[in-house]
C-alpha cells in the first residue's frame, strides 16, 4: 500500500491544474497525470490506497473540461460516445472520495464536487438529445429506463454530498416525467419496462426495477411525498415476485442488481420499520459475496463478470451498498460481519495485484486476483477497483 504522505503529495499535485504535468497516455489524448514513484509501507492503509486508485481514475479517464469519463484512457479507442449510465458509477467514486476528504483535504473534496457540477452541466455525456428543449431535466432523458434510474441515483448522491438541492430536484423531475410514466401492469405485476420501445413492453427486468425502486425510496426520504413510497413498495413487490429464489435477484445473478436491490430494501426498512425489508437486504447482499454463482472458487473473491463496459462496472455498483449495510447498526450482525470479511478479502487481493511501478497508470484488472499487464485499460475496471478501495476507506474510518 501507499504511505499517506505519498498519497497526499500525489493528490496535492493533481488538485492544482497549474501544477499538473501534461503527459499523453499511450501517446494519445491530452491527459493530465502526475507521475510519482510509490512507496509500499508495511501495514495496510486503505484511505491512502483509495486516494491513489481514485487518482488513477481521475488522471487517466476523466475529461476535466466536461466532468465526464472516457471509456479508455483519454478516449484512445474513441469509444466513449455512448457511455451514459456508466458515467453514474464513475462519478460515484469521486463523490465518496469527496465525502471522505471534506475535513482532511477540503480542496480535493471541492475539486471533485466541481467535476460533479460539470458532469451535471454536460448531462453526464447523454447521447440522446431529443428532450433537451424541455429544460435541464430533459437533458437526462433516455430511451433506456434503467440508464435514467442510475443517473438519478447519482444526481441524488451529488446533493447528499454537496448539499445543493438542484441535482436531486432534477432527479425528481426525470423520475416524474420520464421514468414512472412508463410503468405498466402485466401478469408478472406492475413495474417498469427496460425501454420505451414497443418490443420491450413486456421486458420488465431487474436491472431496471431495482434501481428505480431505490430512486423512489430516496425521493420519499427527501420530499416525504406518499406517492414515492407507494411506488417504491410497488417496485419492491415486483422484484420480489420475480426473483428466482429468496436470495437471487435475477438469473443469472449479477453483483450490481444484488447490490442495488439490497440497498432499496435497506432504505425501505428505515422508512417503514418493517424488519422483512432489512432481512431481504441482508440475504441478497450476502448472496453476492458468498454464492459460487457470484464468486471465484479459488480465491473467494467476486468473480470476473466480463470485459465490456457494462460488465466491468457491476462490482462498482455493489460495493457502496454492501458497505452501507455493514455500517448500518440495524443490520444483522452476523451477516454484516460476513460481508465485511468478504470485502476485506477482495481488497487484499486487489492490493496484492496492483503494479505500483506503473503509477499513475496503476490500473485495476477486471478480476482483482490478476494484475493488469497489457491491453487497453478500462474505465469500468478502474472504477470498480477504486470503488472497492473507497469502500474499505469508509469502513476503516468508522472503526
Amino acid at each position: 500500500m501507499l504511505y499517506t504522505i505519498f498519497a497526499a503529495l500525489a493528490l496535492a499535485a493533481c488538485s492544482d491544474p497549474a501544477m499538473e504535468k501534461v503527459e499523453p497516455v499511450n501517446g494519445n489524448g491530452n491527459g493530465n497525470v502526475t507521475p510519482v514513484t510509490p512507496v509500499t509501507p508495511a501495514t495496510p492503509h486503505w484511505a491512502a490506497l483509495a486516494d491513489s486508485c481514485t487518482n488513477v481514475l481521475v488522471a487517466n479517464f476523466l475529461d476535466k473540461n466536461t466532468g465526464t469519463f472516457w471509456s479508455t484512457p483519454n478516449d484512445i479507442e474513441r469509444s466513449t460516445t455512448y457511455i451514459y449510465w456508466q458515467q453514474a458509477h464513475a462519478l460515484d467514486v469521486l463523490l465518496y472520495a469527496a465525502e471522505r476528504l471534506k475535513e482532511s483535504d477540503p480542496s480535493r473534496s471541492s475539486l471533485y464536487l466541481g467535476y460533479a457540477d460539470k458532469w451535471f452541466t454536460n448531462y453526464a455525456n447523454n447521447y440522446n438529445r431529443t428532450y433537451r428543449g424541455e429544460g435541464t431535466y430533459g437533458g437526462f432523458f433516455n430511451d433506456y429506463t434503467d440508464d435514467m434510474a442510475w443517473i438519478c441515483l447519482t444526481l441524488i448522491r451529488i446533493t447528499e454530498v454537496s448539499g445543493d438541492t438542484k441535482y436531486r430536484d432534477t432527479a425528481r423531475e426525470v423520475f416524474d416525467r420520464y421514468i414512472w410514466p412508463r410503468h405498466i401492469t402485466t401478469a408478472k405485476g406492475t413495474g417498469l419496462p427496460w425501454t420505451n420501445h414497443d418490443e420491450d413492453k413486456a421486458n420488465l427486468n431487474a436491472c431496471t426495477n431495482a434501481p428505480s425502486c431505490l430512486v423512489a425510496a430516496k425521493l420519499y426520504e427527501a420530499y416525504k411525498v406518499a406517492d414515492y413510497l407507494d411506488i417504491a413498495k410497488t417496485l419492491y413487490a415486483y422484484n420480489i415476485a420475480n426473483m428466482p429464489d429468496e436470495e437471487r435477484v435475477e438469473e443469472p445473478p449479477l453483483t450490481y442488481t444484488q447490490g442495488t436491490f439490497g440497498e432499496a430494501c435497506r432504505r425501505l426498512y428505515h422508512i417503514t420499520g418493517e424488519s422483512a425489508y432489512m432481512a431481504k437486504a441482508g440475504a441478497v447482499l450476502k448472496y453476492a459475496f458468498t454464492s459460487n454463482r457470484c464468486t471465484d472458487g479459488a480465491t473467494g473473491a467476486l468473480r470476473h463478470e466480463g470485459t465490456n463496459m457494462d460488465q466491468s462496472l457491476f462490482k462498482a455498483v455493489l460495493i457502496p451498498y454492501a458497505v452501507n449495510y455493514v455500517l448500518d447498526d440495524k443490520a444483522d450482525s452476523r451477516t454484516a460481519q460476513t460481508i465485511r470479511e468478504k470485502l476485506q478479502v477482495n481488497a487484499k487481493l486487489l492490493d496484492r495485484h496492483l503494479d505500483r511501478d506503473r503509477y499513475p497508470r496503476m490500473y485495476c484488472d477486471y478480476f482483482w486476483g490478476a494484475t493488469f499487464t497489457d491491453g487497453t485499460p478500462s474505465m469500468g475496471a478502474q472504477t470498480s477497483g477504486a470503488s472497492l478501495l473507497e469502500g474499505l476507506a469508509r469502513l476503516e474510518k468508522a472503526e
